[in-house]
């Protein structure tokens, strides 16, 4: 037997597709090198900081594999789709909203401000918000998911035209299906019901749920910021509101989502320690705004609602809403936080789930203590998410420098977002002390004037204190260059968490 010597042209035959096939590789790495450069101009022209910036450019430039589309998907901070709807004067509810507005700036309704932190903060959130500090408002500190969501069960079945109903996770479980009972019931008599939740947050949501519910005549929808020419890769964005309205006589807002672990169901993280407010007066159509706007979004359907303000019965209280996210020209969260911080005199008080400051928020807190503010912050023992818990790690030596005093809240799970101001100013809603919040989260947070309130906000925040400990840096400068070289990484990794 001969073995059949290869010809030439079996040689060239077998090196035509691995010649080929190099080529593609070489015109592959040459084509996202090419887009990796274009991206990374974009990036350094519209990132909004300059850590940020330098980030992006440096890694699209080295490894623009990952990078291209990690930026597409995750580096955007800027929801221009939704901005460009929401200045449109097609804009389903735009007029509405304008109505609101006038009907609130309406010297009757409006604060006149009596302390200089007033009078800055009215001038302040016209600009930022363009919903004005209102008068003649009560508010309900609500206190754990148990007096909350019975405060919104019971006011929703008070509903006789609408109920507006949005938050972040909605859970097809035993508080879900409670929700729904009254959703339900209210469709059947006529009343008009909208849900809105987010997309991503409420990814576990059952079709079941929803179908039973579009069957009865319940509009329920999800908020998607994919949705839209020009925002497939919209992946970084959420709907991070909590806002309930019946009839517009009353709100609510606050930290809690519609889940069982709201109500101190989780094993792990049981008890779960939450606070929301109900507010009725003015107020209440200026929380109707964000929800129409996100409503909008969603459905591109106009909603009828109750834009007449009239002042709460007893309400002697001042109170606004500021709705903020990254379809906002100015980063209007992270200017409400220091002008906060700046504003406060003798006290700041903080609790938040999760402690992850931008260098602007953390001079402004290390300037407030280091001026004879008492700076507290008060974060959870026992962490949701490990990578945003090693995060704020890293901030606690920073902090004891400045004699920013940081606690950890040892019962179970801490997932408030309340701030108090001295002793006139509270502030309660849904957005964290992290990047996400600030940039790449639609929240809202309720700011309300007064001593009385404040001093109901004090009295949680107290006993909260009393069931915590005082961290130390030793929490980071003590432990082993593994553990200190893996939080500085999450750390890193903040701004897309």
């Amino acid at each position: 037997m001969f073995k059949r010597s290869r010809s030439a042209s079996d040689t060239n035959t077998a090196k035509a597709p691995t010649s080929k096939r190099r080529k593609m590789v070489v015109a592959f790495i040459v084509v996202m090198h090419i887009l990796g450069a274009l991206t990374s101009v974009k990036a350094v022209m519209s990132t909004r900081t300059s850590q940020g910036a330098i980030a992006w450019a440096v890694s699209l430039n080295t490894f623009p594999y990952v990078a291209v589309p990690a930026y597409w998907g995750l580096g955007q901070s800027k929801f221009d789709g939704y901005d460009l709807l929401r200045q449109s004067e097609q804009l389903a509810n735009s007029e509405a909203a304008r109505r609101a507005r006038q009907m609130l700036e309406d010297d009757q309704l409006l604060l006149v401000p009596r302390t200089p932190i007033e009078e800055s903060h009215a001038k302040l959130l016209n600009n930022i918000s363009r919903l004005p500090i209102t008068s003649g408002n009560t508010a309900k500190l609500l206190v754990n998911g148990q007096e909350t969501f019975d405060a919104i069960l019971d006011g929703m079945e008070t509903a006789e035209k609408y109920i507006l109903f949005q938050f972040y996770i909605l859970r097809d479980d035993e508080l879900g299906q409670r929700c729904k009972e009254v959703f339900l019931k209210k469709a059947a008599e006529g009343v008009r019901v909208c849900v809105l939740y987010d997309e991503l947050g409420s990814k576990d949501l059952s079709a079941k749920y929803v179908n039973e519910l579009e069957a009865a005549g319940v509009q329920i929808v999800p908020f998607n910021t994919t949705q839209g020419r020009g925002n497939r890769l919209r992946l970084n964005f959420r709907n991070h509101r909590k806002i309930v309205v019946v009839d517009g006589n009353v709100a609510y807002v606050g930290g809690h989502n519609v889940g069982d672990e709201y109500l101190g169901k989780d094993p792990v993280l049981t008890p779960w320690r939450d606070t929301h407010v109900e507010l009725r007066g003015p107020v209440v159509q200026a929380i109707q705004v964000p929800f129409v706007e996100d409503w909008n979004w969603a459905t591109g359907n106009k909603l009828e609602l109750n834009w007449d303000p009239e002042r709460a019965e007893g309400g002697e209280t001042a109170a606004a809403c500021i709705p903020t996210g990254p379809a906002d020209r100015l980063e209007t969260g992270t200017l409400l936080f220091l002008h906060a911080i700046n504003s406060a005199q003798n006290r700041l008080w903080i609790v938040s789930p999760y402690f992850i400051p931008d260098e602007q928020l953390m001079s402004a807190l290390q300037l407030a203590a280091l001026r004879g503010v008492d700076v507290r912050i008060l974060i959870p023992q026992n962490p949701d998410h490990l990578h945003v818990y090693l995060s704020g790690v890293s901030y606690l030596e920073e902090a004891k420098e400045a004699g920013v005093k940081i606690y950890r809240y040892q019962p179970g799970f801490l997932h408030q977002k309340v701030w108090l101001i001295d002793d006139n100013v509270a502030a309660v809603g849904t957005a964290n002390l992290d990047n996400r919040s600030m940039r790449l989260n639609f929240e809202v947070t309720m700011l309300i004037y007064g001593e009385e309130f404040a001093g109901e906000v004090e009295e949680m925040m107290e006993a909260d204190f009393a069931e915590s400990i005082l961290a130390t840096a030793a929490e980071y400068t003590d432990q082993s260059l593994p553990y200190r070289f893996l939080v500085r990484v999450c750390r890193l990794l903040a701004p897309i968490q």
